[in-house]
């Protein structure tokens, strides 16, 4: 029997997607405790009263104009739940937005069931998720800069930075940095919270496209499956 690490609530116009996603994670660590068809809705139904949901899995497809506004209310009304946005195509600006109004991962609605659950995992342990293949589109030119990013000088990072900031371009979980260059992961959160206070940044995403859009790329290809191996 799965033991059930974290209660989810899901919001999205469309009632068949939402009943896929409840299938998909019948049987894993989460439990679908609820559900509505808009922020509005979802917003009404979760009262600060009452115990609120672990997680909320948001499909931001089709919502109104005032999206981020309500979302931001959302995550006022409930401050201690994590929240995470689905998306049909990666944009900067909807994942700016996003993070501007605490969202606490922004992934693809085509992501892998297996790779949805796990992202769901590490938002659990405090992480900040964003689609894997974020860091090549920035390498390739695919997407443009994100507004979130302050312009910066790589000029006063120590080489130890510049490898964390590797790791993050790199998509790496903090166990995964800890392993890669032999640290405790206490040590690893502590050196990411003064690396964001430095480059005036507030989360793990901002500081990968920090790096990316500063000429600092993500680890190669061979690295990368060694460490994902290695985790």
């Amino acid at each position: 029997m799965t033991t059930k690490i974290a209660t989810v609530f899901l919001i999205d116009a469309n009632r068949l997607f939402r009943e896929g996603l409840r299938r998909l994670l019948n049987g894993t660590a989460f439990e679908v405790s609820g559900e509505s068809g808009s922020l509005r809705e979802g917003a009404a139904a979760l009262r600060p009263s009452e115990l609120p949901p672990d997680l909320l899995l948001i499909d931001l497809t089709g919502a109104g104009t005032d999206e981020f506004v309500e979302l931001r209310a959302l995550r006022a009304r409930i401050p201690g739940a994590r929240l995470v946005i689905l998306d049909d195509q990666l944009s900067t600006q909807r994942l700016s937005e996003a993070l501007g109004a605490g969202a606490d991962g922004y992934l693809l609605k085509d992501i892998a069931p297996e790779a949805l659950v796990q992202s769901l995992r590490l938002v659990m342990t405090g992480e900040t998720v964003f689609p894997t293949h974020l860091a090549d589109l920035l390498v390739k030119g695919g997407i443009g800069r994100l507004s979130i990013v302050e312009p910066a000088s790589r000029g006063h990072l120590s080489w130890h930075e510049t490898d964390i900031l590797r790791c993050l371009a790199s998509g790496y979980s903090n166990r995964m940095i800890a392993t890669d260059l032999n640290m405790a992961e206490a040590e690893v959160k502590a050196a990411l919270r003064s690396l964001l206070r430095k480059l005036k940044i507030t989360n793990r995403t901002q500081a990968a496209v920090w790096a990316m859009n500063n000429g600092i790329g993500a680890w190669p290809a061979a690295k990368r499956a060694g460490s994902l191996t290695a985790a």
